[in-house]
């Protein structure tokens, strides 16, 4: 007797587990199909968003910063799903705070080295903005030769500075000129006068030429050179 109503007592404690387990599953199917609507939380704090939020069943979290002139540092400027949007309980609404307005004085980057300039946006807050190349013997190549906005100029932090940035003297072209049967010594000597690198001086055998006239040339003739192109020739002997 006393085996069966412990069987019984068993069997009733196995159906109630049972039926607390289907009644909690249950529930949590339910409240997974329940709706909420997303309430506007512009203009409040993370916490304040938190606690309307948490009455409504849904979870905040904090997305980014932006600068932004319309709201106070720490206030809620944008958020994700949008105000008046329906969603499940528990949702998670993303949110964008404000960084305020926070100001900087824009430095003087004249004559500063373009690869240099990375360490100073970092150090005053601000981002390289578009760059400009233009050749000028007033700066060397890569100096900044000017700057929008200019310096001592009061802006919003990560603002852009545009730059103006030096490509250095237009180097000047020259037409190469023909050298075939000039006395090869005063030639050379005249080149080395006007600025232009001599390279290799061959000599070579040439029936009917006395010795000492430039028989080849590189570059050839008509070919636009630059000073510091280097120019080979090849000469009787």
């Amino acid at each position: 007797m006393t085996n069966k109503y412990y069987k019984i007592l068993v069997i009733s404690l196995v159906f109630l587990n049972l039926f607390f387990i289907s009644a909690s599953l249950a529930y949590k199917i339910m409240l997974s199909g329940e709706m909420s609507n997303v309430p506007d939380l512009t203009g409040l704090t993370l916490e304040e968003g938190k606690e309307i939020l948490e009455h409504k069943k849904l979870t905040i979290v904090k997305s980014g910063v932006e600068l932004n002139k319309n709201y106070e540092r720490g206030k809620i400027i944008s958020q994700d799903p949008p105000p008046k949007s329906r969603v499940k309980l528990n949702k998670m609404v993303q949110v964008t705070l404000s960084a305020g307005l926070e100001k900087v004085v824009v430095p003087d980057l004249t004559g500063k080295d373009l690869l240099a300039l990375d360490e100073i946006f970092q150090e005053f807050g601000l981002v390289k903005g578009n760059i400009s190349h233009v050749h000028t013997p007033a700066f060397p190549a890569g100096r900044v030769i000017s700057q929008y906005p200019p310096e001592q100029t009061e802006v919003p932090v990560n603002s852009r500075v545009n730059l103006l940035v030096s490509q250095g003297n237009l180097e000047q072209r020259y037409l190469m000129p023909d050298l075939l049967g000039k006395n090869a010594s005063a030639v050379i000597q005249r080149l080395k006068e006007l600025g232009f690198r001599i390279g290799d001086i061959r000599r070579s055998y040439y029936p009917g030429l006395s010795s000492g006239v430039i028989i080849n040339q590189n570059p050839r003739q008509g070919t636009l050179i630059k000073k510091r192109n280097i120019i080979s020739l090849e000469v009787s002997k």
